[in-house]
């Protein structure tokens, strides 16, 4: 356990960044843009020890710098539904075979499902593996789907399109769930079988073996100013090791970017690829109320070459409390683009608005989510570690469904890891164990034959058709052939690298929100519960000060004020009135990391704030 004398409730929710950025950190200088037409110095943004390191720093000299370590058999970084998953049935086993086995979780969100967010319709084939008798545990799957329906829309009509049996998007023996109470009560479950929880820990840096294997991993530091210096009630975080580490932190993992350079994980696979989701929950008119409705749409406002689609699903919650949503695919060209203000405009089509109409939004939030699929999934093993959930990428996308792949992953790895640091003949101590085994049955099993079925389905949108091509190509390859097809489509590239110039784009004017169906982004972040410390370095580093005004300003006209959903990004006039600067609300992030994966400079690197920061999401 966590020495409490050391270790206050305050230190426990202060956790220390990623060391995440290799090599030596080019220093500001000044430029001279066209964007500015003057020459003016770089304004210091980046305060972060990851980009400035404190062995430099002379406010750093004589401050004690020891961690407290401790030992368990697993650590598992992230609460959500792979790593609960896994925890419960390592749980399992070592209570069927009368093992003794210390399992400790980690999670940077305060409290367990805080910073979860999905639609979410759920296919509870891995839930039945894990728990034949959910129901009569009281899991909060309320919501049985009764009907279910697909559109194209346009501008002022919707067009409805068949959903035929054996399609992915079918989502018949389903539920519509507040994935942050199914989390929460997998959190309890694991609680029960004796798993050691601890949220309000981040996992900030990946220990290592001087062989090179994965040891574990280190919490955050407690207690940093603004300005990167040392607070009087500093304290150093603390080391989990452990004889096999699993990364389940989710869609874009600030460690699993560690873990793919350190062990070249994704030599043999496709770039992964990325949507922004974003979501609101309304309690509206209980006369427009259809518990266990599903209906999802592509089209309008989107144009044809711009991935995405939405979905409004009629929970059954006890008051009339529907789940609408918004994703786009972060392959998209034009800079000029908002995915907020899509998802708000799309809120007054005229199929949507009359749901709308006399409610009352009471909850926003957003995030990233893998799309990749099969062609983009990384080696999953190295020695002393191993990916699970959506970290890797095991979204079924046509699905638009990840929850129960990413619970699999996570039951499949413990039952190999299990089997393996019980063998009586096992010796490591100065090692991490390697368990190739995980990844050799997840070949084997109904994860691996879902996602090589769909594999096509995502790339197919890229040609001169786009979303329609696409869903000629759905319907033919995968509902007759069932996805055998004998050739696998490439993705298009990183999405960081699909933004054209600004110049060769035409600028989207957005409706102004009425305050009614629509918002503005500010008063949508409040409804998240987003908190951060104030005082502590933003956990959104640069590695360059100089590049967003030099290059994404002066280029792309500054995409990040527009793709980031929580309005963390913002380009302001320099004090002296001669050009501009980039100024970053980090006290706004909602954790969603599309801009560590949007950035067409790839400059931004995000990494954990201190505290149990973020989004503090009730069942989202």
């Amino acid at each position: 356990m966590f020495p409490a004398s050391r270790y206050s409730l305050q230190a426990r929710r202060c956790i220390r960044a990623l060391k995440a950025v290799q090599g030596e950190h080019v220093a500001p200088q000044a430029y001279t843009t066209s964007r500015c037409c003057s020459s003016a110095p770089v304004s210091r943004i980046t305060t972060h020890y990851t980009v400035y390191p404190r062995d430099k720093d002379p406010r750093w000299e004589g401050m004690e710098m020891e961690r407290f370590a401790d030992e368990a058999d697993v650590v598992i970084v992230g609460g959500g539904p792979a790593g609960l998953s896994a925890a419960i049935r390592l749980k399992q086993l070592a209570n069927e075979h009368e093992k003794e086995l210390r399992v400790c979780l980690v999670e940077k969100a305060a409290q367990i499902g805080a910073h979860t967010l999905s639609g979410a319709c759920l296919e509870p084939s891995a839930l039945n593996e894990l728990f034949p008798d959910w129901k009569e545990r009281g899991a909060p799957l309320n919501t049985p789907v009764t009907e279910d329906k697909f559109s194209i829309l346009t501008e002022k009509y919707r067009i409805p399109i068949p959903i035929l049996p054996g399609l992915p998007m079918n989502n018949h023996g389903n539920y519509i769930v507040r994935l942050g109470h199914f989390v929460r009560w997998l959190g309890e479950q694991a609680e029960e079988l004796g798993v050691e929880i601890y949220p309000g820990y981040a996992a900030a840096e990946v220990l290592f073996h001087e062989d090179g294997s994965a040891k574990g991993i280190a919490t955050n530091d407690v207690g940093i100013a603004k300005d990167g210096s040392p607070k009087d009630v500093f304290e150093r975080g603390m080391e989990l090791h452990a004889k096999v580490t699993l990364f389940g932190e989710g869609c874009h993992g600030h460690l699993a970017k560690q873990l793919y350079k350190h062990f070249n994980l994704r030599e043999n696979c496709e770039p992964q690829t990325y949507a922004i989701g974003l979501k609101e929950l309304w309690v509206i008119d209980e006369k427009k109320w259809r518990p266990g409705r599903v209906e999802h749409s592509v089209g309008w406002p989107l144009n044809r070459h711009t991935y995405g689609g939405s979905f409004l699903y009629h929970l059954n919650e006890g008051e009339p409390l529907v789940a609408l949503g918004f994703v786009v695919g972060l392959d998209y060209t034009n800079p000029y683009l908002s995915p907020f203000r899509e998802f708000q405009r799309w809120k007054h089509h005229p199929s949507v608005a009359c749901t709308l109409e006399g409610g009352n939004r009471i909850a926003y939030g957003a995030r990233a989510l893998n799309e990749g699929g099969f062609q983009s999934l990384p080696k999953l093993t190295f020695p002393g570690g191993m990916l699970i959930g959506c970290s890797p990428g095991f979204m079924n996308v046509p699905k638009i469904k990840g929850t129960h792949t990413a619970m699999k992953s996570g039951m499949l790895a413990a039952e190999a890891i299990f089997k393996k640091i019980t063998d009586d003949n096992l010796d490591s101590q100065t090692a991490g164990i390697h368990v190739p085994e995980y990844e050799e049955n997840l070949k084997k099993s109904w994860i691996w034959k879902e996602l090589y079925s769909v594999r096509n389905i995502r790339p197919s949108f890229h040609n001169y058709f786009g979303l329609y091509g696409g869903m000629i190509y759905t319907g033919i390859f995968y509902w007759i052939f069932r996805g055998k097809e004998p050739w696998t489509l490439k993705h298009a590239g990183m999405d960081s690298a699909q933004l054209k110039p600004a110049k060769d784009c035409t600028p989207i004017e957005y409706p102004k929100p009425d305050g009614k169906i629509s918002f503005d982004l500010l008063s949508s972040v409040a409804l998240s519960g987003t908190n951060h410390e104030h005082d502590q370095p933003a956990h959104l580093t640069l590695r360059d000060d100089s590049v967003p005004v030099a290059r994404n300003l002066a280029i792309y006209d500054g995409p990040e004020q527009r793709f980031c959903p929580a309005g963390v990004y913002e380009y302001v006039p320099l004090e002296s009135g001669d050009g501009m600067r980039l100024q970053i609300n980090a006290q706004n992030c909602v954790h969603c990391k599309t801009c560590d994966i949007k950035d067409p400079s790839q400059n931004i690197n995000w990494v954990v704030p201190e505290g149990s920061g973020g989004p503090a999401y009730n069942g989202m």
